[in-house]
């Protein structure tokens, strides 16, 4: 079974239980979490062996992080230790009219983001790898951590592994001309991907590719060939999100392979917890691709799976494949053609 690696930070996720704001609340429930924790985690459900490469400090938080990411069944032997801190993020759920919001603490002094280069051998690394996740959220963070990520794809790549790269483009990580500022090393990580997951918004806001002058699908079908072409890139996939009158969400995936484009059945669903649906779609799509399902049945498999997602507490969704395609199965009476 190949071995599907991510290179990401873990989070601390504090979340005010029920609907209450900090100002109102008094507890906060943890657990741990990140876009490379959440990938592997579904993908050692699929059955596959999910590894994090990463760097957690040696105190009872990072024991504890690594407790928890046992229990997902994320293979931890490949993170290191050092450092003294987690990065943390505060979650209160929105509500109706009041969207939810996510804050952000000491990110740049956490563990993983503070690592020398030589915290990692890369080259080994590497040797141990047959698909690396990689996503713009770690890209995002400082020059040191993006030269970590560029150096373990390139080694994967020169190994004969294949490089998967999320956009997950975050403005408010990137700061002031966040695009300006990002660009440059989106630029380089699509040139290293064979798989990426984007949508048009990424390929207009990032690279300048594509037009706002139509519909939002019309727009991925303009922007998504040109982006493949510049870079090269194997199969691009992504999501197209539709939020409703009544609050309920629809979800539309595609995958764009060698010149065609695929698109699911719009499935629509009440949303309990948006976070961390994208990394579900992604674990899907890159399941697909190890098995080498039509792109027909893995993009309605992913779409099914990301749907689950929103409707399960907690950033990391943990499915069977088998509960995945019951899901889609029985979710066929509310599908929109």
């Amino acid at each position: 079974m190949p071995r599907v690696v991510a290179f990401g930070e873990v989070m601390m996720r504090l979340q005010v239980p029920g609907y209450e704001t900090l100002v109102q609340g008094s507890r906060l429930e943890y657990s741990f979490s990140g876009s490379g924790v959440n990938v592997t985690a579904a993908l050692a459900r699929y059955g596959h062996n999910g590894a994090l490469i990463t760097t957690l400090p040696e105190t009872p938080v990072g024991e504890a992080a690594i407790a928890y990411l046992r229990k997902l069944g994320v293979d931890t032997s490949l993170i290191r230790h050092g450092g003294r801190h987690l990065g943390m993020y505060f979650l209160e759920n929105g509500f109706g009219a009041r969207s939810g919001r996510v804050t952000y603490t000491d990110r740049l002094g956490s563990s993983f983001n503070t690592a020398d280069a030589d915290n990692y051998d890369m080259k080994d690394l590497a040797s141990r790898i047959d698909v690396l996740h990689l996503c713009g959220i770690t890209l995002a963070m400082n020059d040191s951590v993006r030269k970590q990520m560029k150096r373990l794809a390139e080694e994967v790549k020169s190994a004969g592994g294949k490089v998967v790269f999320d956009c997950n483009y975050r403005p408010s990580l990137w700061g002031t001309d966040g695009y300006v500022k990002a660009r440059p090393h989106y630029e380089v990580m699509l040139g290293l991907a064979d798989l990426v997951l984007m949508n048009e918004k990424d390929a207009k806001g990032i690279l300048g590719i594509g037009t706002e002058e139509y519909d939002r699908i019309t727009q991925m079908k303009h922007a998504i060939p040109e982006v493949a072409k510049r870079f090269g890139i194997g199969t691009v996939a992504g999501t197209h999100r539709e939020i409703n009158a009544d609050h309920t969400h629809s979800l539309t995936g595609y995958i764009y392979h060698q010149g065609t484009f695929v698109f699911s059945r719009k499935l629509t669903f009440p949303v309990y917890d948006r976070i961390g649906a994208g990394d579900v779609f992604a674990s899907a799509i890159i399941h697909g691709e190890l098995q080498q399902y039509p792109l027909e049945h893995t993009v309605n498999m992913a779409v099914a799976a990301a749907m689950l997602a929103h409707t399960t507490q907690g950033d990391t969704a943990l499915f069977t494949e088998n509960e995945v395609l019951r899901a889609l199965s029985d979710h066929t009476s509310d599908v929109e053609r």
